[in-house]
C-alpha cells in the first residue's frame, strides 16, 4: 500500500511540474523570446507592442512561436538606438549545465524543442534541473518571488 501511495506521490508531483503556467504571457522582439513583465522595465525604450490574442490571429512571421500563445503573444518594437536586454540560447544553457545542446528546455511548463531559440536573460527568475522520464531538462521559471 505504501509503494502504491508513493507511486501515486511521485507521478503527480511530475505531473504539476509539466503543468503550463498559462499566466504567463510571453513576448517577442528581435527573434528572441521573453515575459511581458520583463519588458515592463523597458517601457520607455519601446516604441510598439502589438498583442496578438489567439494563435490564428498570428502573422506569418511569429507562427513558429505559436505554441507559447496560449495566453496571447506580444511583439515588441523598440526605438532606435534604444538598449535592450542581452539574450542567449537554450542550447548555451544547456551546455553550461552539461546537457546536450539539443536537449528540450522547459519555460514555465512549456517545452522549447528548438534550442537555437534566443531566450532573454533578464526573464529567467530560477533554473532547475528536473528528471523527467529519465531525462534531465533544464526548467526554468521566470515568476520572482
Amino acid at each position: 500500500m505504501k509503494k502504491l501511495l508513493y507511486i501515486f506521490l511521485v507521478f503527480f508531483s511530475g505531473v504539476l511540474f509539466a503543468q503550463k503556467n498559462t499566466h504567463v504571457t510571453f513576448a517577442v522582439y528581435n527573434n528572441a523570446i521573453g515575459t511581458a513583465t520583463m519588458f515592463d522595465l523597458y517601457k520607455n525604450s519601446i516604441e510598439k507592442m502589438t498583442v496578438f490574442k489567439t494563435k490564428t490571429s498570428l502573422p506569418t512571421h511569429l507562427k513558429k512561436f505559436e505554441y507559447l500563445a496560449d495566453n496571447g503573444l506580444i511583439e515588441t518594437r523598440f526605438k532606435k538606438n534604444a538598449g535592450y536586454p542581452d539574450s542567449l540560447s537554450l542550447e548555451t544553457l544547456n551546455e553550461q549545465n552539461n546537457l546536450p545542446k539539443d536537449r528540450s528546455v522547459f519555460i514555465e511548463g512549456y517545452q522549447f524543442n528548438d534550442t537555437t531559440t534566443l531566450v532573454y536573460n533578464e526573464m529567467i527568475s530560477n533554473i532547475e534541473i528536473i528528471d523527467t522520464n529519465g531525462q534531465k531538462n533544464i526548467h526554468i521559471s521566470t515568476i520572482r518571488n
